[in-house]
């Protein structure tokens, strides 16, 4: 492929590893610089940005939980103020608890859905002025497919994913036409889990036709490409990435 994202700037959140990482890896392939953000771990937003630097690229490490929009404030002033504008915003950062819901209480809930809701509100929110001003303006969330199957002990998960496809849907309309606004959704994925941590219920009941585990390249591929010049006609959709595990 070309550096079709050549002389953009994207902005990736919870790109420290897995597929936040792939994507940051994607589109600094496609020319685009990039900003890395992690919640807390530098050291691994670090790695990433030595990697695309390594290939030719340009990248910058940029820590804010997304949940804070003061945070998230700090960050985008910090991008524009290192790469003089804002192209491209990939909203990745979630966490995936597990808690029966008859046990889950309010703080587990909205220790969820701060992150994936409200951390997308506030990173399109803040980088909304960019965006506009881009003329190549483009939004990708990164949903789950738990929000289009269910799964037990995922009640705030599932929300909040179902959610960000609301939203896309609604950001679609409101910032039309300067802006496009996707969701992008894997499947099962074969990416690393903490040392003892067991693989989600619900993973079990998902077989992709493909017969294998989707891998962070594949869910990447599709976000370079609805932020390239190829994907110009392509806004308020929710594109399944999942080797036909979940047929939309």
């Amino acid at each position: 492929m070309t550096k079709e994202l050549s002389g953009r700037v994207a902005i990736v959140t919870g790109a420290g590893r897995n597929i936040g990482r792939g994507i940051a890896l994607a589109l600094a392939e496609g020319g685009a610089a990039v900003v890395v953000n992690a919640r807390a771990n530098h050291a691994e937003a670090q790695r990433v940005v030595d990697q695309i630097a390594q290939s030719g690229g340009k990248a910058i490490a940029l820590i804010a939980d997304v949940a804070d929009g003061s945070a998230v404030d700090k960050m985008v002033a910090a991008a524009v103020a290192h790469f003089g504008r804002i192209d491209l915003l990939i909203n990745n950062a979630a966490v995936r608890a597990e808690q029966a819901f008859e046990e889950m209480t309010l703080q587990q809930w909205h220790a969820v859905t701060a992150v994936i809701l409200d951390g997308a509100f506030n990173c399109v929110h803040a980088c909304l002025p960019h965006l506009r001003r881009s003329g190549a303006g483009a939004v990708v969330n990164i949903g789950g497919v738990s929000a289009h199957v269910g799964a037990a002990g995922r009640a705030h998960v599932v929300t909040a994913k179902a959610g960000l496809v609301g939203l896309t849907r609604a950001l679609a309309h409101e910032l039309a036409p300067d802006i496009r606004v996707n969701t992008v959704t894997p499947g099962v994925m074969a990416t690393p889990r903490p040392a003892g941590q067991p693989l989600p219920a619900h993973h079990s009941l998902l077989h992709a036709l493909v017969a294998r585990r989707g891998v962070p390249e594949d869910v990447a591929s599709v976000v370079r490409f609805l932020c390239g010049p190829g994907a110009g006609f392509i806004t308020g959709q929710n594109i399944q990435v999942n080797g036909g595990a979940f047929l939309a």
